[in-house]
């Protein structure tokens, strides 16, 4: 038995061909045997590559250029793949165009073996896991039959092998630019970690320049490093939830010098250091912020100072006028802008927390004085993309003077009037010189409405009119374009304006895609109204505008040939009204004799749309050829204009001789004296300086404490043995007679010898003691009474002295008495410190006693 063809490698047609028999004809010139002649069939390929380069692959750019325009073409990525396929010359060319943008992981992930991954045609659910084989327990020493292993998957995924990167390491390295959105859902949670783990390299897609990653979560955030190689120029980056991370990842993307452009989306606000971290990146030439906080002076100064600034773009929804204009407070410090004199500036100075707000006040004066940051800030800013209310754009484009080229506005739709004439305003007369393209769409929110509509109970939304008029000359302006979900209804006199202030326009398109409902009004305008566009727009190639096909008023527009459009090629009329297919085909074949695509919404590519319009409008798209060749032809068939006859000319001769005269001219010149008096003007100026002074009472009551004290004092009794010592004498007895004689004697002073002492000598010591104890007491008690006598006059101390002649003064005597009182108790001192005498007695003195407590 003969074994099949091998599997493991696929048969080209080429080799196919290559491997039947050529048979060679013989000669004419010789009938000779061919059997021993063998024709080698094979070509080399390099026969083929000389053929084709010069003709096709000469120039690589030129190459590239014609790939790119395939792969723009419907259906061009797989004209591209089948022409890689076709031809090895164009192998490796459209190999880079087809892997240069990817907008998502699968293809990456495609090209791992099939083996590995879950499902081959849906590489993004992920790779397979293990496939292990159980079965129940069964004792060994049995004999039971062995149940059948049940395969099952385990709960780890199988990794990726080193052959198995070989595919995804070669067509990665022509990858140049890389999408990854975690809502939409493609991508399997569990692959990034894995890559992530197992990668061989450090970097997936080395030569990747362009990354956009839109996480949700933490973890997702987490991988985008394994894709931000070296040569990373451009990185949008879009963040639902704020992480400790963050700061990290930013960090490394400011690390790459050669960044360009960078677009950051966060949902809260932005970190503190935002600028500090880009403060190095001065390469960057497109910046775009969707955070709070992206209107900080601080964002506003940094985005200022980028020398090489173009594409600017930022979002002022859901901000105050006050906040859009402290965007540019920092952006030329020293101007004056920032300072509190400023009419534009938020500080009114010191103590400003306590004052009026004249926020509203202040952004009248910058409207009427133009007060705003030096001119020069963001002098190479050519592309500006806001969001935001009109309001809030009309504030914002105040403040440039850059070059713009390219404006695009997203706004609440329907806009203010008086904010929309002052937004056409603005635009007019600050970039009329520059402006090319203009492009108005609606913010999200006011998307919703559009949304709802689309319902079938949603019903239909208001519709307003945006007029024109208020935009002034655009001359180079070749773009406009108008996408509103309310604004959509357009007069005669807004085509005829634009066709006036507009004539170099190229593209115009004016809410396209509005749709009338067919029980409210008609679209205002007509095919009639765009004649002024064919007429005065000679550069006009596409035009997208929803009109009325009625019936015209009159003739008169195929009176003439300056209507027709030579440049006219697009229509678009999108929910467009139609009566007479014919006649309107008819009108279109004059104007634009050489249309070649007319776009009307069907069934098909749009809902809610009127069965009845789009039938007609596929008439005229079927009728519209047939006329156009006709008329074209018609046109041909007319005589030539005549020939242009220049006016005669005949030969004349003129006398062109110069006369000439003479004469003396008096240049003396007129001497005048002036006399000027500068007397400089005095001012007298006085100045009053008076200080300020400020009365103060203070209250000096001097405070007053009552305080008691008890004062009692402290005795103590202490024995003293006071018996003299006695001897025993023997004496005689003998009698004492007194008589008026020794009485007489004693008054003298004198004493006779043999009269006996008194018989006070002989009291007891310890009796005299306590009596000497009691006096004290008494007089210490008495003190204060005796204290308040002695402010009142004295007696004679005489006097005092004959009741008390008994006692000694005491110290409080002597020291308060005055100096006669101290003479009189001096005199009345007994001579004999031991002994007073008294009426004839003798009293034994206790002067000599210390008293036991004082």
């Amino acid at each position: 038995m003969s074994t099949g063809p091998s599997l493991s490698r696929r048969s080209s047609l080429a080799d196919y061909i290559s491997a039947i028999p050529r048979p060679r004809l013989a000669s004419l010139r010789s009938r000779k045997s061919t059997a021993s002649i063998r024709v080698d069939p094979y070509t080399p390929y390099a026969v083929y590559q000389q053929k084709m380069f010069p003709a096709i692959l000469r120039d690589a750019e030129a190459t590239k250029i014609l790939l790119e325009a395939i792969l723009d073409t419907p259906g061009g990525r797989r004209s591209v793949s089948r022409l890689a396929r076709t031809c090895k010359a164009f192998k490796e060319p459209a190999l880079n165009v087809l892997w240069r943008d990817l907008d998502s992981l699968t293809p990456l992930l495609g090209l791992f073996p099939s083996t590995i991954l879950r499902r081959a045609r849906r590489p993004g659910l992920g790779l397979v896991r293990f496939l292990s084989l159980s079965g129940p327990e069964v004792p060994l020493l049995t004999s039971a039959p062995i149940p059948p292993l049940v395969p099952t998957y385990g709960a780890q995924t199988k990794a990726p092998e080193k052959q198995d990167w070989a595919r995804v390491l070669a067509y990665g390295e022509r990858v140049r630019s890389v999408s990854y959105v975690e809502s939409s859902g493609n991508i399997h949670p569990s692959i990034l970690p894995l890559l992530d783990e197992h990668k061989p390299v450090a970097h997936l897609l080395p030569n990747l320049t362009s990354l956009t990653w839109k996480a949700e979560s933490v973890a997702s955030l987490e991988r985008s490093r394994m894709f931000l190689g070296p040569r990373v120029q451009a990185v949008t980056l879009e963040v639902g939830t704020r992480s400790a991370k963050l700061n990290e990842i930013l960090e490394e993307i400011a690390g790459h010098r050669g960044l360009t452009a960078f677009s950051f989306t966060l949902h809260t606000n932005l970190p503190d250091d935002f600028t500090e971290t880009f403060a190095q990146n001065a390469a960057l030439e497109k910046v775009a912020l969707t955070a709070p906080g992206a209107l900080a002076p601080k964002i506003g100064k940094w985005a200022a100072t980028l020398p090489e600034l173009k594409t600017f773009a930022v979002d002022l929804s859901a901000r105050t006028t006050t906040a859009v204009e402290g965007f540019f407070e920092d952006i030329s410090p020293g101007s004056g802008y920032s300072t509190p004199s400023s009419v534009g500036g938020t500080d009114s100075g010191v103590f400003s927390g306590s004052e009026v707000d004249f926020s509203e006040a202040r952004k009248a004066a910058v409207r009427l004085t133009r007060d705003g940051p030096r001119r020069g800030a963001f002098a190479k800013l050519s592309n500006l993309t806001l969001t935001g209310d009109a309001a809030n754009l009309a504030t914002f484009l105040k403040h440039l003077t850059s070059p713009l080229v390219q404006l695009d506005l997203v706004m609440e739709d329907p806009p203010a009037a008086l904010d929309w004439h002052e937004v056409c305003t603005v635009i007019c007369d600050h970039f009329s010189d520059t402006l090319q393209s203009l492009r108005i769409n609606a913010t999200s929110a006011s998307r919703f409405g559009e949304l709802v509509r689309a319902t079938s109970r949603g019903g239909d939304l208001p519709m307003r009119e945006l007029p024109l008029s208020y935009l002034s000359a655009l001359p180079h302006l070749w773009r406009l374009e108008i996408d509103l979900p309310e604004s959509v209804i357009f007069r005669e006199r807004d085509i005829a304006h634009i066709a006036r202030i507009c004539p170099n326009i190229e593209i115009l398109r004016l809410c396209p895609a509005a749709r009338f409902p067919p029980t409210g009004p008609a679209p205002p305008l007509t095919l009639e109204h765009i004649v002024p566009l064919t007429r005065d727009c000679r550069r006009l190639h596409t035009l997208g505008v929803v009109v009325h096909a009625a019936e015209l008023e009159n003739d008169d527009v195929y009176g003439t040939r300056t209507v027709c459009s030579r440049s006219l090629l697009r229509l678009h009329v999108g929910h467009s009204w139609v009566r007479n297919p014919l006649q309107s085909a008819v009108l279109i074949s004059h104007i634009a004799p050489y249309l070649d695509t007319l776009k009307y919404f069907n069934e098909k590519n749009r809902a809610g749309i009127v069965e009845a319009n789009a039938v007609a409008w596929q008439r005229v798209a079927e009728f519209l050829p047939h006329i156009q060749h006709i008329r074209l032809a018609e046109r041909k068939l007319q005589p030539p204009p005549a020939p242009y006859v220049p006016p005669p000319k005949a030969d004349k001769s003129v006398d062109a001789t110069v006369s000439t005269s003479e004469a003396g001219v008096s240049a003396v010149p007129e001497v005048a004296e002036f006399a000027v008096q500068a007397e400089p003007e005095l001012v007298d100026f006085g100045v009053q300086i008076e200080p300020e002074t400020a009365e103060v009472s203070i209250n000096a009551t001097p405070v007053f404490v009552e305080v008691e004290v008890m004062a009692v004092p402290e005795f103590c009794e202490q024995s003293i043995d006071a018996v003299p010592e006695t001897e025993e004498k023997g004496t005689e007895p003998m009698s004492v007679t007194l008589s008026d004689t020794a009485s007489e004697s004693s008054d003298e002073g004198g004493r006779p010898e043999n009269t006996m002492p008194a018989i006070s000598m002989f009291i007891p010591s310890v009796a005299h003691g306590v009596a000497n104890i009691t006096y004290r007491v008494v007089r210490f008690y008495t003190a204060p009474i005796r204290f308040m006598f002695s402010f009142m006059p004295s007696m004679p101390l005489s006097l005092s002295r004959l009741s008390l002649n008994h006692m000694p003064a005491s110290d409080y005597e002597l020291k308060y008495a005055n100096g006669q009182d101290k003479r009189a108790i001096a005199d009345s001192e007994p001579a004999s410190p031991s002994m007073h005498y008294m009426n004839g007695t003798a009293h034994a003195t206790t002067d000599a006693i210390s008293p036991v407590c004082q």
